[in-house]
């Protein structure tokens, strides 16, 4: 029973380790691109579910006490609240971490650049369409990945 409460590190190892996991994930989710988790595909929900196994080892340090997991749980969700704050008051620190909108289509003409290096199909973009009751391409006024990786797409003004 006393393994329960026994720290087999310093607490404050847990939290250093749990604090460079925690903003290495961050840069490494954040150059991963905008997909958001509706968007997953199982392949990607798979690597998200592997990636929080892979790291568990280097955040507790082989330290399996009830001490240490709230230790870190408590890290992890103090950096995650902080960076939250941070974000929602400063857009240079938004845009490092939730990154810029996309511009994928404007006035009729789909911009194919954009849509590979956002890693996105066409088919993804004409899912969007749908989504947005916009008929076709060349009805797009603008089509926008969002930060938080969904698609808005506005289609022409009706005439007035």
């Amino acid at each position: 029973m006393s393994e329960l409460w026994e720290l087999k590190i310093p607490w404050w190892e847990i939290v250093l380790r749990a604090s460079v996991v925690y903003f290495v994930m961050l840069a490494l989710l954040r150059l991963s691109g905008k997909r958001t988790v509706g968007q997953f595909t199982p392949f990607d929900l798979l690597v998200l579910v592997l990636l929080g196994d892979a790291v568990q080892g280097s955040m507790i340090a082989g330290d399996q006490s009830l001490q240490g997991g709230l230790i870190l749980t408590a890290t992890l969700l103090g950096w995650n609240r902080l960076v939250g704050f941070m974000t929602a008051r400063s857009e240079p620190v938004a845009a490092v971490v939730e990154g810029e909108p996309d511009i994928l289509a404007r006035n009729g003409h789909v911009f194919h650049e954009a849509l590979k290096s956002a890693d996105l199909t066409l088919a993804d973009l004409e899912e969007a369409m749908r989504d947005h009751s916009v008929p076709s391409v060349n009805k797009i006024r603008l089509a926008v990945l969002e930060r938080d990786g969904t698609i808005t797409v506005l289609g022409e003004k009706p005439p007035a």
